[in-house]
């Protein structure tokens, strides 16, 4: 392996690595994680049925340990699970399952319940869709999705419970569609550290040039309700590499509804005015909304800008030239294009790590080779923190320090080479996390705050 020398110091060869079946310091749930994008939707509460301590895992992993989330109305604490045993894996657990349902039935107030397997319930084929056909015909209003681990990791679980809703829920409808309406599919609810903040800030943004925003998930989403209009939307907008993707073609062969993807998540007045823009011409509505919306953000945007740029200019000695992304593939895109095309910064190295299936990994590359006029890079996938590792200590950064953009997991790695980390991923174990947003225009400048507060402390 190629030498490489970090902060002039003596250079370090490092040993080849072979990819084992093992993976250390994991970067994702297991699929009955999508137990939060349920709990994500207002209103709404999982029913787990699965082994003892799966629920409690995922709720520590993903919404304590990850920015310090909460569990919110119908996570946490709050999730129902059978906590299948041997008696489940021998007899079978459909009647484990009812009790629970029955039960939650009369302790939890839900507008929409959501039961999820286990690995346990789908390897002994307990028959869950029986069940909830069940309590679905007496009129509660509940549905199921097979997650068991063996599906995938919480991304694809994530598609599998959306989809669950649609068609079990949501149901069929023949009505006319609305004109300016959209239903957005974007980040992973929980899992992304700051979904909250940031689909608040999309829903803003795409009400600002003149549409009717159905975000589905967080604080701003209307719930249950919202989701029964997902049919009368004009279209589907997803905003993401990949995730969502699957829903979007699923609706347009249910309703017949067409979909706009945009796999970078827009960061920075430059990002987001080419998105809304590409939206509204997509949407065919009035331009000159948008365009005074545009404007206005725009001026205030730079106008914070202007000012910081006073620092940027000065405290040239202190900031990092070179930086890594290591993350999932929807922040480590919108990142990597953010840090080279508005503030210069050259990439060193860019790692997806949530697994996209194979069929999303060309098209991903493809964005990267096309991150600036003039800049390219490549990119790659991995998600065994060992690996990982050794990769970014391989990269060449110069002679400054880099600045990694990751997860707690790469807070040593980021003091060994001697460069600051800003934590902007799964698990982010030393960031509290509110309703902070790092894109569009008003988290740009959030994420600038964050990204120079942390170089200027880490060189103090």
């Amino acid at each position: 392996m190629a030498n490489t020398e970090i902060n002039n110091t003596k250079a370090k060869t490092f040993p080849i690595v072979q990819k084992t079946n093992s993976i250390q310091q994991i970067r994702y749930g297991c699929s009955i994680a999508a137990l939060h994008s349920a709990a994500a939707i207002p209103g709404v509460i999982p029913i787990t049925h699965c082994g003892p301590g799966c629920v409690d895992k995922q709720f520590m992993n993903l919404a304590f340990y990850n920015g310090f989330q909460g569990g919110g109305y119908g996570g946490g604490a709050v999730v129902p699970s059978t906590n299948a045993t041997e008696k489940e894996v021998i007899f079978g657990g459909a009647e484990r399952l009812r009790e629970l349902i029955a039960a939650s039935l009369n302790v939890l107030d839900a507008d929409l319940f959501v039961v999820l397997t286990g690995c346990i319930s789908d390897l002994v084929g307990d028959d869950v869709g029986s069940v909830v056909s069940e309590f679905q015909q007496q009129g509660v209003p509940i549905v199921f999705a097979e997650t068991g681990g063996f599906k995938g990791n919480n991304f694809i679980g994530h598609e599998l419970v959306t989809q669950a809703i649609i068609d079990q829920y949501v149901g069929d409808y023949n009505g006319t569609q609305e004109k300016g309406t959209v239903n957005v599919w974007s980040l992973l609810p929980y899992h992304n550290t700051f979904w909250r903040g940031d689909l608040t800030e999309i829903k803003r943004i795409l009400e600002g040039v003149g549409l009717k925003v159905n975000i589905l998930f967080g604080y701003e989403s209307e719930g249950i309700s919202e989701w029964k209009n997902i049919p009368k939307a004009q279209f589907n907008l997803v905003l993401s590499p990949w995730l969502g993707l699957q829903t979007a073609q699923h609706l347009e062969e249910k309703y017949g509804q067409p979909f706009l993807h945009i796999p970078v998540i827009p960061i920075g007045a430059q990002e987001t005015s080419a998105f809304l823009r590409k939206v509204v011409g997509f949407s065919g509505l009035d331009t000159a909304q948008a365009e005074r919306f545009i404007a206005q953000e725009e001026r205030s945007y730079y106008n914070y800008l202007e000012s910081f740029a006073d620092f940027y200019a000065e405290y040239w000695w202190g900031l990092p030239a070179k930086f890594a992304v290591v993350g999932d593939s929807a922040y480590n895109l919108a990142l990597t294009k953010f840090l080279v095309n508005q503030l210069g910064i050259i990439p060193g190295k860019q790692i997806i790590t949530e697994n996209p299936p194979e069929e999303y990994r060309e098209a991903i590359r493809q964005q990267y080779q096309t991150i600036a006029k003039d800049v390219s890079t490549d990119v790659e996938f991995e998600d065994d923190s060992y690996l990982i590792h050794q990769i970014i200590r391989q990269t060449k950064f110069g002679h400054k320090p880099p600045i990694i953009f990751g997860t707690t997991w790469e807070r040593d790695l980021a003091k060994e080479l001697k460069g600051a980390i800003v934590e902007v991923g799964f698990p982010a174990s030393y960031e509290v996390v509110i309703s902070r947003a790092y894109i569009g225009y008003r988290g740009a400048l959030t994420l600038l705050e964050k990204i120079y507060t942390t170089t200027v402390g880490a060189s103090a």
